[in-house]
């Protein structure tokens, strides 16, 4: 199913590796889980069709970078899936592809004539990935939910994530990112495997799944045995954050030990072992704030780094790709289409890719309808009839 490709030992910016070209991955997902999934499978190599309804994935007009981001090297077809004429076009995309993903509610695809069901009719060696909020059974199964509901119902915002403040939302939406990833490893077992499977994932279990492996099943849901006083963000003197990671006893001793002379109060008795860090938190954060206070970050960063005390300045996006580090790693791509990051992996020595921006919606309808096997009288056809949608501004002929 997959092509070879040979291994450049010399890291550049596009040595390609494509370990899953020749897969062909049909995509009916929208958002953020199941386009991550298929982006993910897409850095490989793989082929992605992401088919979208008439007015778009609802992504492409929310206000973030989202959409471009998860959807970059992908084919757009807009297809109908309430017109009568868009199951000849289900149906071949199905003998088309070796994989299929949607990310709807339980019901809807098989309503709409794409369910496990038809494909597998089709096609019975073909995946079927059905990644959802609550999965295809359960009493919340229909459940409308996003990533923050997810999150709370999965067990992962009832225990604290700084001793500062209660547990709090992140910035990322953790929920789509671990079920996206979850559905990519599952269909590449699946793959695997070598057999038509239909695989059922949800969201609120991914989340569930990562929180039990975390904190377990503690039955005082306040806890902070888990939390560390050490491994927090602490503001510095020009402003900036630094974000602290003392864990293991080595880097605390080293804290200690290289700060003897600007906190000497580290070093003592009441803050000797872990326990008593603990107990005595609001006294230790309260030096650590007044320490940090003194210094800009980079000073911070230039002290602690030959010491072997783990820390880092929080920085942006744009700030993380020009750090020497995610250059030397070629992590910095600049494209025709602005920076881009690739897949975070390195195969011996070989990089994934760079691949095209995220297509315009309906881009490539009619290069996939014609790999597809229509003709051009019935793409003319499918086109009139309103079961697929020209990309806006191009015409039939």
């Amino acid at each position: 199913m997959f092509e070879n490709t040979k291994h450049n030992p010399k890291l550049t910016e596009n040595n390609g590796w494509a370990p899953l070209k020749g897969l062909r991955v049909i995509d009916f997902s929208m958002l953020l889980p199941g386009p991550l999934t298929t982006l993910i499978l897409g850095d490989l190599g793989a082929e992605i069709i992401k088919v979208e309804p008439p007015g778009g994935d609802y992504a492409r007009h929310m206000k973030s970078h989202m959409f471009d981001g998860a959807n970059r090297g992908k084919r757009s077809i807009a297809l109908d899936l309430k017109s009568p004429d868009a199951a000849p076009v289900i149906e071949k995309l199905a003998r088309y592809g070796d994989v299929a993903i949607e990310g709807f509610r339980p019901g809807v695809a098989k309503r709409l004539g794409f369910g496990p069901e038809v494909f597998h009719a089709a096609n019975p060696d073909l995946v079927y990935c059905s990644l959802s909020g609550f999965g295809q059974t359960g009493p919340c199964a229909t459940k409308a939910g996003h990533d923050l509901a997810y999150l709370a119902m999965g067990g992962s915002l009832a225990y604290r994530g700084q001793l500062r403040q209660p547990p709090s939302r992140a910035s990322l939406p953790i929920a789509d990112i671990a079920g996206g990833a979850f559905a990519a490893v599952a269909i590449l077992a699946a793959l695997r495997e070598g057999k038509g499977q239909t695989l059922d994932l949800s969201l609120y279990e991914a989340v569930l799944y990562s929180s039990a492996l975390r904190f377990g099943f503690i039955a005082n849901d306040d806890t902070i045995d888990h939390l560390y006083p050490a491994n927090d963000l602490f503001l510095c003197g020009d402003g900036k954050q630094i974000a602290l990671t003392v864990v293991e006893e080595k880097f605390w001793h080293n804290l200690v030990a290289v700060t003897a002379d600007i906190a000497p109060a580290l070093g003592g008795p009441e803050f000797a072992t872990e326990a008593l860090r603990l107990e005595n938190h609001q006294s230790l954060m309260a030096l650590l704030d007044n320490m940090f206070a003194t210094c800009p970050a980079q000073d911070w960063i230039t002290l602690f780094d030959p010491a072997d005390v783990p820390a880092a300045i929080c920085v942006s996006n744009t700030e993380a790709i020009q750090t020497p580090q995610a250059k030397a790693r070629g992590l910095h791509r600049d494209t025709e289409y602005g920076p881009a990051v690739p897949f975070p992996v390195i195969a011996n020595g070989n990089m994934v890719p760079t691949h095209g921006p995220a297509p315009k919606m309906s881009e490539h309808s009619t290069e996939i309808l014609t790999d597809l096997g229509f003709d051009a009288s019935e793409i003319r056809a499918l086109y009139h009839s309103g079961a697929v949608s020209l990309q806006q501004g191009s015409g039939t002929s």
